[in-house]
């Protein structure tokens, strides 16, 4: 029987990865990013690591946001050995889900960069096993990847409205339409702790967040947009609870998921590419607007999440800039 299983795994798998292949989106600007400041999130590994490596290809200067200095280096270091590289690679330490380690961040951007062009929140991390709660007493997985990128888009926010037309990018995930009945009282993801309800949670949040930020910007030059990249085989699933439902969905994941650089497209297509240009407040899949689910349509909830994060980071009114 488990053999059996296996194999329709497997052949599920591969249909799903020649379906990949025939219909995924890719960026296909080719405009140059020189003079551009880009800032990336969890540029380390994964989707970011190629997001950054393709606009250092077109000559941005690229600010690598990450929790461990050492790597960052080292990828930096890598990507300024590629003989195509046109930019300059610069790194930074972020850690998102430490809220002083967000203000250091900005503060340190903010004191040595005149434009930020782009800013693309891509970390993120999937849900441990068992709740987790930071010195700021957040969960971990929304603090992660919503609270810590509220907090520095609002702080970074000023400088990227004196440096329009400039975007923002926000890395969501197809879990945002799996979180049907969500209330803000979610936010605190408890009784009982799901890793997989928290990580869906904070990727609606990513959504509503997007939402919510284009309204108060419109007509300042700054857009944002939210997307979900695809099933790509990144380390995030690494922290996820060994058990035969992850066995199945690993090997899903290795035989369908697509490989970081195609994973990386529509991030590349938000941050560069002219058929957005203007485009706000939207979502995408593939390169292409989508739907997301009813939740995150929801104008009472994108407003409440708002006013729920500027308290939960503690953001100031002398740090308000729409």
């Amino acid at each position: 029987m488990w053999l059996e299983m296996v194999v329709a795994v497997v052949v599920v798998g591969v249909s799903l990865r020649l379906w990949y292949t025939y219909t995924s989106g890719r960026c296909t600007s080719t405009r140059s990013m020189a003079g551009k400041t880009v800032i990336i999130t969890g540029g380390t590994a994964g989707i970011g690591k190629e997001t950054a490596r393709d606009l250092l290809h077109r000559g941005a200067r690229v600010i690598i946001a990450c929790r461990n200095l050492e790597k960052g280096c080292k990828v930096a270091g890598e990507m300024r050995s590629d003989g195509s590289s046109a930019g300059e690679v610069v790194v930074r330490r972020l850690d998102t889900s430490v809220l002083s380690s967000v203000r250091a961040f900005a503060k340190e951007v903010l004191d040595s960069e005149k434009a930020i062009h782009v800013l693309i929140n891509n970390a993120g991390i999937y849900g441990m096993g068992k709740r987790q709660v930071t010195a700021d007493g957040l969960e971990l997985t929304m603090a992660t990847n919503h609270f810590g990128h509220f907090l520095l888009t609002n702080l970074l926010l000023g400088r990227l409205k004196e440096s329009a037309p400039s975007r923002i990018v926000n890395v969501s995930s197809l879990a945002q339409k799996h979180t049907s009945g969500f209330t803000l009282n979610d936010l605190v993801i408890n009784n009982p702790y799901n890793p997989s309800r928290a990580y869906g949670f904070s990727k609606l949040c990513n959504v509503l967040f997007t939402r919510e930020l284009a309204d108060k910007m419109a007509g300042s030059g700054v857009t944002v947009n939210s997307l979900h990249p695809g099933l790509v085989r990144t380390e995030i699933f690494d922290a996820m609870n060994f058990s035969f439902t992850t066995i199945i969905f690993n090997i899903l994941l290795t035989v369908c998921s697509k490989g970081a650089v195609s994973g990386a497209q529509t991030n590349i297509h938000l941050a560069v590419s002219e058929e957005v240009e203007g485009v706000t407040g939207r979502y995408f899949v593939d390169c292409k607007e989508a739907d997301t689910c009813a939740e995150a349509r929801s104008k009472d909830l994108a407003t409440g999440l708002w006013v729920s994060s500027v308290k939960a980071v503690g953001l100031k009114q002398e740090e308000i800039h729409y």
